[in-house]
């Protein structure tokens, strides 16, 4: 490990290409590893990759997963029937799920029938059984059993919490939707009511992990919305676990426009503790050309690195071709999951 962190901070590419394709090689014989805990924190498209990642490694997997969102058909179940929003849950059941068919039905989407155009049927599911089992946490089990999850899928609060922001300029934002659609740049974000209490499974999990994944992700509006929920935030500073953030490949329009990668690790320990992060990593992959172009159109760049700036943080970093090449917005989960099980 000493000798690829080191080729990484030396910006080797072709050190790096060999090393992550020897890693690979070692994890594909090595498979599952015995009594690893791994824990993953975050929401929205970035927390199923990690997942996939940790499948190929991890012996207990958890995701704890944000129930801030107020959008799509997860927002029309919380505001039609009061359900916490079980979107970015489904995602997770679906990363993590055995049973290749049921995954697919989960998945699915109405694209007509007036009131149920738009609507996941994974989320009507989980509606469904949440009524049926007299509780939130309950569906979800449930509905882990179906798919035959490999793991689990934890909210990082059961109470009904809405997602507040502040921009620069001090105008206020209310919804994760609205959050993530600014065009102003934000300084803070704020849970309402801010004293919501942490689901005790998701304290445990991390206090008992291994390893903990942060992100990739949103970091306004799907990782910080789970560590700001205090218990969660406690528990991953006293954890004893490695505390790993993935840095976004992108920058997000409004919500980290022009964000380096400092910039994203500074805006996380600043919301709460520096002892959140030990790890960041970060692509070397530039993307393919002929992508930047659509890319910059919808105000999305590449997030520049910034290693001495990282470091002067007191946080490792470790710098990595982890691009997916078929979709070059995202990680690739078997690069990824190279690296990290090697930091376990």
């Amino acid at each position: 490990m000493l000798s690829f962190a080191t080729e990484t901070l030396r910006g080797r590419s072709k050190g790096l290409t060999a090393v992550n394709r020897e890693l690979r090689a070692n994890s594909e014989e090595r498979g599952i590893m015995p009594d690893i805990k791994a824990v993953a924190i975050g929401g929205g498209t970035g927390l199923p990759v990690v997942l996939r990642c940790l499948k190929q490694y991890a012996s207990n997997v958890t995701a704890i997963v944000s129930v801030a969102d107020d959008g799509g058909s997860s927002g029309r179940l919380r505001r039609d029937i009061g359900i916490l929003p079980p979107g970015d849950i489904r995602n997770c059941l679906v990363a993590l799920a055995k049973d290749e068919d049921m995954a697919g039905l989960f998945k699915y989407r109405f694209t007509q029938g007036d009131g149920i155009a738009g609507h996941n049927l994974g989320n009507l599911i989980i509606a469904a059984l949440t009524d049926l089992h007299g509780s939130f946490e309950d569906g979800v089990r449930v509905a882990s059993e179906i798919l035959s999850v490999q793991g689990q899928v934890l909210p990082s609060t059961v109470g009904n919490v809405v997602l507040r922001a502040a921009t620069f300029d001090d105008e206020p934002i209310t919804g994760q939707v609205k959050i993530a659609q600014t065009s102003k740049p934000l300084k803070a974000v704020y849970l309402d009511p801010p004293d919501i209490e942490a689901y005790p499974a998701a304290v445990e999990a991390i206090l008992e992990a291994d390893q903990v994944i942060i992100g990739p992700g949103s970091v306004f509006t799907s990782i910080l919305p789970n560590l700001m929920v205090s218990g969660i935030g406690r528990a991953l500073a006293k954890s004893k676990a490695i505390k790993i953030y993935v840095c976004n490949v992108l920058t997000q329009p409004g919500e980290t426009d022009l964000f380096t990668a400092c910039d994203h690790v500074t805006a996380i320990i600043d919301h709460g503790s520096a002892d959140w992060i030990d790890v960041a990593v970060v692509n070397t992959r530039p993307l393919p050309g002929e992508k930047l172009t659509g890319y910059a159109e919808s105000r999305r760049y590449p997030v520049s690195i910034t290693t001495e700036s990282i470091q002067s943080l007191g946080i490792n970093i470790i710098l990595a071709d982890v691009l997916d090449e078929g979709n070059p917005s995202c990680h690739d989960p078997d690069k990824l999951a190279s690296i990290l099980r090697e930091l376990v």
